[in-house]
């Protein structure tokens, strides 16, 4: 395990230099059984947020595919998925934000979702650009004491899992903010740039727990 530490204020600034961050999680095959925690250096109690990640993954056809998953003991808090048609999607306990997106290959995808509470606006970005912004879930709050996981969607707390709904491929660069990164950083987040730390979720610094055949890899 990786011990993350205190929660630092995020800036912003482009010529900063922060060490990269080269491991990854692969899942190698369908289960039911495999997946990897993940402890946030604070709890999703959230008003806006956002939520980046990469991905590759030679999944086809019509399948759904979870690429990330918060938890409650009562509701699927915050879920992205593929979906079985491609697009890509929000939910927020309850009904979702869908995003018609380019075919997705199998190289690498830097994939980020924008969303707050105050007025609703949700923006899907793939690769540094941005969909149409969609109204979702004004008013509503995420709430705390989940569990995050990657690589599979829980139907309960932390299990009930479906190995037809599980990821498999490979999924790193995992970090959220608790507030909507402004476009010009997420593009700069789609080149590679680490311009500084996210402050719920920090891929260089996370805890994280791997469990069943999820192989980590530097």
């Amino acid at each position: 395990l990786r011990m993350a530490p205190s929660t630092q204020k995020l800036f912003f600034c482009e010529n900063a230099e922060v060490p990269k961050t080269h491991f990854f999680f692969f899942f190698y095959t369908h289960t039911a059984n495999s997946f990897v925690e993940l402890f946030p250096a604070k709890e999703l109690s959230l008003n806006a947020f956002t939520l980046c990640l990469r991905f590759a993954t030679e999944l086809k056809g019509k399948r759904e595919v979870i690429l990330f998953a918060y938890r409650t003991r009562d509701f699927d808090e915050l879920n992205v998925w593929r979906e079985k048609d491609g697009r890509l999607s929000l939910y927020l306990s309850g009904p979702g934000a869908l995003f018609e997106v380019p075919e997705l290959g199998p190289l690498a995808n830097h994939v980020c979702l924008t969303w707050e509470s105050l007025t609703g606006r949700t923006t899907m970005y793939v690769n540094g650009r941005s969909s149409a912004s969609q109204i979702f879930q004004r008013g509503h709050r995420v709430r705390p004491g989940g569990k995050i996981i990657l690589g599979q969607d829980p139907d309960n707390f932390l299990g009930d899992f479906q190995a037809e709904q599980s990821f498999v491929g490979e999924i790193f660069g995992v970090n959220m903010w608790d507030y909507v990164l402004p476009s010009v950083a997420i593009q700069l987040l789609s080149t590679g740039e680490d311009f500084s730390d996210a402050n719920v979720l920090d891929w260089a610094t996370v805890t994280l727990m791997p469990t069943g055949s999820a192989v980590e890899y530097k």
